[in-house]
């Protein structure tokens, strides 16, 4: 079974057998407490998932309390910590209830009332008391199956209905009923009869119907029918029911047992007869016999940052992960723009001509099918969706999407889909309850392109369709829980989409022995599809209501076409799975690495940029939504996307709509505000790498309508920097000026110009561009001496001004020796981190600068939005004997050297290499100077005409992958303004200001003090008296104390006891246990080190193991010096604690005995404390 069928604690003592392998080797377990066979096989197939069955064991039974395992891994299995997960599934304390899943809430009662499902066996001579004793096997392993449902707490309880309620009817008062039928009719009326005394109220979730045959004509079949309340049960769980059900069946009867149940569906559907094939049974099709162990499990591919991705372990976790979810404002967002499009869906279209397809209904198309070949089928699983970044699941969605399209003759598309969330958390695989439920998906395809194009469009929206949660279970987390009830409404009164898909995976399909019943419960769907994989390939099947079905599509269309445009299609995207997509263009390689690169994800900050102005004046939002369309209408950046995968490419979209929120301004707010805008991202797979924020103020403020408005432009510089966004928003203002229109069409040159020009750049000049100007190993490339990591976290920015006369000054006596005032920073920049290397002679520096990228021989580039920003690497010797007038022509022939090579990047020259160490990251640190065209030129009396002015705050700059950034740009009044963007890991807050105070001291006395023979040593003596800044080299955590002492041993060779807190507990989870272990052993408690950036992706006991072996192995040998050591924990602990003793017995030493008992999450679990404390004195206690 797949739960323990006691509540009784059970205790484990895991012992490995010496060897210096951690992956090999025999474990013996004792367990002490009831165990059954059949929890035992769930348990080790859950320790293993999902690749099952590479362990054996031996179980011998000493008494019903008292077992000894045996596991030994087969050959090249890796995983010491299947042991430890199995140990922590035998000792998880059975739950006495759990929260209700969005998918039971939305099965709930009275509104759904005497809803059920019915499956049903046909088992060799079954007899009332094998099948009564069989029945209870699987009731007890499944406790839920008896917990009365509590509406007003929303939860399923523990507390177990009465087995009398009052009434005289027998079939009221006993799991089994058993009954008589004489056709088809008669069988299915009887299943509904024992249906309708299904009440979770009372805790009667699931009944059983023993029907003998009495149909005339000859011996008959019985049939045993499991009846249960749709609340209780989803596809998986009938798996799973039926598969202990089997087993159990098998092991109480002194009959032969029935056929094993077989792991595969059967490809043919078999309605009963004279059934209404529109009212079919929910539950999947039979099943045939043959297994198909090639077969691509439908799963979704990975999703972005989100709390869901996180195994949820227990029907209680997967609730608590909704919940969190529901708070999520991105979570929110997608679905509430998932219900808005829905809403304003165009009307049905007509569609096309027909493909061919076989039928298995006579006269009307209510059922047809067909199974794709396993070629295709391997075709479209194993190349097409990996090269579009998806899963299968997700592949599946958009083609039977494009033929619904196809179909109904529209672009626009909605169908509602169902997935299991069990396929992407093996933890819950074997639950049985209803976790599955339909979340609706929209997709605008794009015209004009062949299915592969629109497919590949579309593969940004179909990767983020489900949410961020498996199963698209965001989507009833918010339905049900989200804090706003505006959101809660519109979700639960979202009307079924005309179709639903329905994605079974392997763990769904009915064993191949069991049937389903007809119910009579009616579909809300016109069009069902089902897509599950067999041995010979995808198989499709595709149920409609001839009626509704037909008024979806133009005259002349019927039902059945829509089979043989889907069967068509697939067959032709496989043919074509590995062909170009026609409408795709190659990314440039610093899109390419950005893409690629995990800083670019939303929740980083990274990469995102803030542009933020100040309206003054009458804003009509009408016409400014109008004119930031017109925008996109003509920009093609703005409607650009990436189409994912290992190699991703750029489509341009033909229609995006502008994202303009608008929300009340409240002094305080502003930081976090925009922080909280920037950690927010862009899913680069969707267009619309821009987006606009309205800060309103509060109209509760005196003169409210007189004040301004703060508008903050939000973008991605994978695809717009922030010359394009200068360019962008004068065009914005040329648009809301004439009305809310651009005339004219699309820019061109944009970026696919762009990206086909530099394919065609000469390779070998770049690489002997960047040969030259690499910085050699030894230079140095920070302003400041090496010093211990901050402890701090984030990105520090600090700015400076001067004014316009400073800054005037600047500019003239740069000029006096044929510079710029970006050649003085570089210089200025060089002498801080010469000054830092602290030698007294010449010494080689490097830094990265900016360039705009568009000082290139492609016309029209200075014109155009897109991400060329680049940046090349300066290196260069500082002698402090030379003059400063020097050091700056040295570096104004550095930059006329770099023009030439502005589109050069070191991907590009490599484009087989997928790092981003670049020269330019190579250096450390980063100049930015970059006056790019203002918005407002000769547009500021246009504007003044209509009462309006613009005042602009300045940018806002994005994180960059390098650890400090020096940053300059000329405000409106001409002063010059320097910013530093630092890690605050590295860099503390203080020594940034000083870093910026120096920065600006030269800036400042340069153009007063240097002359013509002006040494740079004599120029550093004007910083005589400030202190170097202090700056890490890389991130160091702090010290941390790998073992903390509860309790001294009592004698000096008592020996140690290390205790290990499961994932997510607390180490003082154990803090109450010392009065209660009475062993002379000493205490131990293990301390996980806190978060890195390397170990907060740890998704698992095992990568968690790794983090806490080297600290615990180097701590435990140190504190033992070879005295017997057992490890220790609640359960949770088994698969850290095994790893862990492997790990020692890797290093030479005898290997630890684990011991598991009781499930405790915090101090005050004192039943858990007691059972640990008798675990480890039975351990500890000779010959035990």
């Amino acid at each position: 079974m797949t739960a323990l069928p006691s509540h009784a604690a059970i205790r484990v003592v895991l012992e490995p057998a010496p060897g210096p392998d951690p992956d090999a080797g025999t474990w013996t377990c004792q367990v002490h407490g009831p165990l059954q066979p059949a929890a035992l096989r769930h348990a080790l197939a859950a320790a293993q998932a999902p690749d099952p069955a590479r362990w054996h064991h031996h179980l011998v039974r000493h008494t019903p309390e008292h077992h000894t395992l045996r596991l030994t891994p087969a050959q090249d299995t890796p995983g010491a910590g299947v042991p430890g997960r199995l140990a922590d599934l035998l000792t998880r304390t059975p739950p006495t209830g759990h929260p209700l899943t969005p998918a039971q809430y939305a099965v709930l009662p009275p509104t759904r009332s005497g809803r059920y499902e019915a499956v049903y066996l046909e088992p060799a001579a079954p007899q009332p008391r094998t099948v009564r004793e069989a029945l209870r096997a699987v009731l007890a392993a499944h406790p839920q199956l008896r917990w009365r449902l509590d509406l007003g707490g929303g939860r399923l309880t523990g507390e177990v209905a009465p087995a009398h309620p009052g009434t005289g009817d027998v079939h009221d008062q006993e799991d089994l009923v058993v009954g008589e039928f004489t056709d088809e009719a008669g069988f299915t009326a009887a299943v509904a009869a024992v249906g309708s005394t299904l009440d979770p109220r009372r805790g009667v979730h699931l009944r059983a119907l023993l029907a003998r045959d009495r149909r005339p004509g000859g011996p008959g079949t019985d049939r045993l029918a499991l009846v249960a309340h749709e609340l209780a049960v989803d596809a998986a769980s009938w798996r799973t029911l039926l598969d202990d059900l089997t087993t159990a069946l098998a092991t109480t009867t002194t009959t032969a047992p029935p056929a094993a149940p077989d792991p595969i569906p059967d490809t043919t559907p078999t309605p009963a007869p004279g059934s209404d094939d529109a009212s079919a049974a929910p539950a999947p099709a039979p099943a045939p016999t043959a297994p198909a162990p090639t077969a691509p499990a439908l799963a979704p591919a990975a999703a972005g940052p989100s709390p869901a991705w996180r195994a949820p372990g227990t029907p209680d976790g997967w609730v608590a992960l909704l919940r969190e979810l529901a708070d999520d404002p991105a979570e929110a967002r997608h679905w509430a723009q998932v219900a808005e499009s829905r809403s304003h869906a165009a009307a049905t279209g007509p569609a096309t001509a027909a493909g061919p397809v076989t039928e298995t209904a006579p006269g009307a198309a209510r059922h047809a099918g067909f199974t794709l070949d396993a070629d295709d089928t391997d075709r479209l699983t194993r190349v097409l969706a990996p090269r579009l970044g998806l899963g299968a699941e997700q592949l599946l969605t958009g083609v039977f999407a494009l033929a619904l399209a196809h179909w109904q003759g529209r672009d626009e598309v909605a169908l509602d889909v169902v997935s299991d969330p069990r396929t992407g958390h093996h933890e819950l695989r074997h639950h049985v309850g209803r976790l599955t439920g339909p979340y609706p998906v929209h997709l605008a395809l794009e015209p004009g392109l062949d299915p592969l194009g629109r497919l590949a469009a579309a593969s940004g929206a179909l990767a983020a369709a489900a949410g961020r949660a498996a199963g698209g279970g965001g989507f009833g987390a918010c339905r049900e829980w989200s804090p706003d009830p505006l959101l809660r409404e519109t979700l639960r009164s979202l009307p079924p989409a005309p179709a639903l898909l329905t994605l079974y995976g392997p763990h769904e399909q009915l064993p191949g022995h069991a049937r389903p019943v007809t119910t009579g419960a009616r579909t809300p769907y016109p069009v069902r599809a089902a897509a599950r994989f067999t041995p010979g390939g995808l198989r499709l099947d595709l149920h409609f209501q001839p009626p509704a079905a037909r008024a979806l599509t133009p005259a002349g269309a019927t039902p059945r076409d829509l089979a043989g445009q889907l069967h068509q299609l697939l067959r032709d995207l496989a043919q074509a799975a590995g062909a170009p997509v026609p409408s795709a263009f190659a990314p440039t390689p610093q899109q390419a690495a950005l893409f690629t690169g995990t800083d670019a994800r939303p929740g980083t900050g990274r990469h995102v940029e803030q542009l933020i102005w100040v309206w003054h004046g009458p804003l009509d939002t009408e016409r400014f939504t109008a004119a930031w369309q017109s925008v996109f209408d003509h920009e093609s950046v703005l409607r650009t996307a990436f189409t994912g995968g290992p190699r991703p490419q750029l489509m341009v979209h033909s229609r995006v709509t502008v994202e303009i929120t608008r929300r009340v301004h409240r002094a305080g707010d502003w930081s976090p505000l925009l922080e909280r805008d920037r950690l927010r991202g862009f899913d680069l797979r969707r267009p619309g790498a821009l987006r606009l924020m309205l800060l309103e103020p509060d109209p509760a403020r005196p003169a409210a309508a007189s004040l301004p408005t703060r508008i903050v432009l939000t973008y991605h510089r994978a695809l717009i920097d922030t010359w394009s966004a200068h360019l962008l928003l004068r065009e914005f203002y040329r648009a809301y000026l004439a009305g809310g229109t651009l005339p004219g069409g699309e820019r061109r040159p944009d970026l696919r110009d762009y990206s086909a020009w530099l394919a065609a750049q000469d390779r070998d000049a770049g690489r002997e561009f960047t040969a030259r100007t690499s910085p050699p190993a030894p230079a140095a490339s920070r302003p400041a001496r090496p010093a211990p990591a901050t402890a701090l976290s984030g990105v520090g920015r600090a700015r400076l001004r001067l004014d316009t006369a400073e800054t005037s000054r600047l500019a003239h006596w740069a000029g006096r020796w044929g510079t710029t005032e970006s050649s003085v920073l570089q210089a200025v920049w060089a002498m801080l981190i010469y000054r830092a290397c602290g030698t007294g002679g010449p010494a080689p520096v490097s830094f990265a600068v900016s360039v705009s990228g568009r000082g290139i021989p492609l016309e029209g580039a200075d014109r155009m939005p897109g991400p060329l920003r680049n940046a090349l690497p300066v290196h260069l010797d500082v002698d402090p004997a030379h003059t400063v007038p020097r050091l700056l022509r040295t570096l104004r022939d550095r930059a006329l050297d770099l023009a030439a090579y502005e589109w050069v990047h070191e991907d590009f020259l490599h484009p087989d290499h997928t790092g981003t160490g670049t020269g330019a990251a190579q250096a450390g640190t980063l100049i930015v100077f970059e006056d790019p065209p203002h918005p407002l030129h000769a547009l500021h009396d246009d504007l003044a005409a209509h009462g309006i002015r613009a005042e602009f705050a300045g940018t806002v700059p994005a994180r960059s992958v390098l650890p400090l950034g020096l940053l300059a740009h000329h405000d409106d009044t001409g002063g010059l303004v320097v910013t530093t963007v630092h890690d605050r890991a590295l860099l503390d807050e203080d020594a940034a200001a000083e870093l910026l105070v120096q920065s600006a001291m030269l800036l400042r006395e340069l153009p007063l003090r240097a002359e013509e023979f002006t040494t740079v040593a004599e120029a550093l003596k004007l910083l005589e008296g400030r202190a170097v800044p202090r700056m890490s080299d890389t991130w160091r955590p702090g010290p941390h104390e790998a073992l903390r002492t509860l309790r001294a041993a009592a004698a000096p060779q008592a020996g140690t006891i290390c205790l290990i807190p499961p994932p997510g507990t607390p180490a003082t989870c154990y803090d109450r246990l010392p009065p209660l272990h009475r062993g002379p052993q000493e205490l131990l408690v293990l301390t996980p080190p806190p978060p890195t950036p390397l170990t907060a992706g740890a998704r698992d006991a095992d990568g968690a193991a790794g983090v806490l072996d080297a600290a615990a192995r180097s701590a435990l040998a140190a504190r033992t010096g070879g005295r017997p050591l057992l490890l220790g924990g609640f359960s949770g602990a088994g698969a850290l604690a095994c790893s862990l003793a492997r790990s020692i017995a890797a290093d030479g030493h005898h290997p630890p005995r684990v011991v598991l008992a009781g499930t405790g999450t915090h101090t005050g679990d004192q039943d858990a404390l007691h059972a640990l404390a008798r675990a480890l004195q039975d351990a500890t206690t000779p010959d035990t």
